[in-house]
């Protein structure tokens, strides 16, 4: 797949932008480090003028809507932030939305999350896209990280939240504003007001603090009404700490006796190409053995780089099925949308359970510079049909709405108890507004929530 053919504009890279780009994103080493971002140990000139100028040589050589994106007067901006907003492409070609995906964090939090696979904050994330200009509804906290400090302060799923630092439920939803479920520093206190599944209601403080992330939370095999047993495996990050945990549950659920596999990715933000490939290959088994699992393709400055792909691995605990059954929601994004293109690529039936996913085709080489780690659109991801840019996100084959009392891995879960009907009967158990969900054909649209913060990680599609 390859860009719309457009004149390209004259290239405005400076000798420095040259040098840190090509340390930052193929050595780690604009300042040093060992990732594509690297540090600031190299010594780099920091100023908004140099920074700005370095950012505009970055996006003309690598930038994936370079030929599309807009050209602004640097001397216009007086900050970095600012630049780099007026530089993203703007969504005037048909083919592609406006990037709504490039961005920065501090260079302290990238490699904190993709290397040591920690984050900072509260650990509580809630149910807020279900709830977009609902105010009346209730809100309820949706996951809870098992290490964070919500979880030891006891906050769990299907709490509702009455208040958060004071501010009712309706009014945040009202505003759309869950900015107070994000803390910038080790120490802030979040106060939540609850009210627990039994009814009883009590307000619980919780400090911010630097915690492990858990990437795979949960696995069991449920068994259907019919007698099926199925392995199910919760993904939430796609973190290189997840590869100890896939192959210890598929080798317990292999132990077992499962005959198919559901995967929730509901939560599933993205991470890593390759732990997506890994988690896909558990379930592809043989047919995965020398075929592509994911083809990255850059813009006409870097097609050079458009041979490079991930393959499927061939794990001895894999648990292969005709069918496999993903259950997703508008937070499956990125890397987790890419296991379900990059299964259906082998011609695997994927039977998506939930809501629609985001739409993300689209993934980052991250440069670090001056602290900043900077996380723009690199590359489009394509199967091994070519299948690619699934913008609008992919619909439930089976449109379940979520019950945030119930647990996760539980039979009684409305997501995981669609996915062991259909395999009893290939029927869909789904409701919404009281109406029984037909099987939606692959690749359709179904409705697409607001995009908001409500606690999560980070994400997206990394290229490594």
């Amino acid at each position: 797949m390859k860009l719309p053919s457009r004149r390209p504009s004259p290239a405005r890279l400076a000798p420095l932008g040259v040098a840190c780009l090509l340390s930052a994103v193929l050595l780690g080493a604009c300042g040093g480090g060992d990732g594509e971002a690297g540090s600031d140990a190299l010594a780099a000139d920091c100023t908004v003028e140099a920074q700005k100028t370095w950012l505009a040589g970055y996006m003309d050589e690598w930038y994936f809507w370079n030929r599309l994106a807009p050209r602004p007067d640097a001397a216009a901006f007086g900050s970095v932030a600012d630049f780099f907003t007026a530089l993203r492409y703007a969504g005037t070609d048909p083919a592609f939305p406006a990037d709504r995906w490039s961005g920065s964090q501090s260079t302290e939090s990238y490699e904190r999350f993709f290397g040591e696979g920690q984050t900072l904050g509260y650990g509580v994330a809630v149910a807020g896209v279900e709830v977009t200009g609902l105010p009346d509804r209730p809100l309820y906290v949706r996951y809870v990280e098992p290490l964070s400090p919500a979880a030891a302060a006891g906050v769990r799923r299907g709490d509702e939240v009455l208040a958060l630092n004071g501010r009712s439920a309706a009014s945040l939803i009202a505003a759309n504003d869950f900015a107070s479920l994000t803390a910038s520093a080790a120490g802030e206190v979040l106060t939540l007001q609850l009210r627990a599944v039994d009814g009883q209601q009590r307000t619980v403080a919780v400090t911010a603090a630097v915690h492990a992330l858990t990437p795979l939370p949960q696995d069991g095999l449920v068994t259907s009404a019919g007698g099926r047993r199925l392995g199910y495996v919760f993904v939430k990050d796609m973190l290189g700490q997840a590869g100890a945990p896939l192959q210890a549950a598929f080798t317990r659920l292999r132990g077992a006796g499962a005959e198919a596999v559901v995967l929730d990715l509901r939560y599933n933000g993205g991470g890593l190409v390759s732990v997506g490939a890994t988690v896909a290959s558990y379930v592809a088994g043989s047919r995965g053995a020398g075929q592509v699992y994911a083809r990255l393709q850059y813009n006409e400055r870097r097609a050079a780089s458009n041979n490079s792909s991930f393959g499927f691995e061939t794990p001895g605990q894999a648990i292969q099925a005709p069918r496999v059954y993903v259950l997703t929601g508008p937070r499956t994004c990125s890397a987790s949308e890419q296991v379900i293109n990059g299964l259906r690529g082998l011609g695997i039936d994927v039977v998506t359970i939930g809501d629609s996913t985001c739409g993300k085709p689209v993934g980052s080489l991250p440069a670090a510079r001056c602290g900043t780690t900077y996380s723009v659109v690199n590359f489009e991801s394509v199967n091994a049909r070519g299948e690619g840019r699934y913008f609008d996100g992919f619909a439930a084959s089976c449109q379940v709405d979520e019950d945030f009392r119930q647990a996760l891995g539980s039979a009684s879960e409305p997501l995981l108890a669609a996915a062991m009907q259909h395999a009893d009967d290939g029927g869909c158990a789904g409701l919404a507004n009281g109406q029984a969900q037909v099987l939606a054909a692959p690749g359709s649209r179904a409705r697409q929530p607001a995009l908001v913060i409500e606690g999560d990680t980070p994400g997206g599609m990394l290229g490594r």
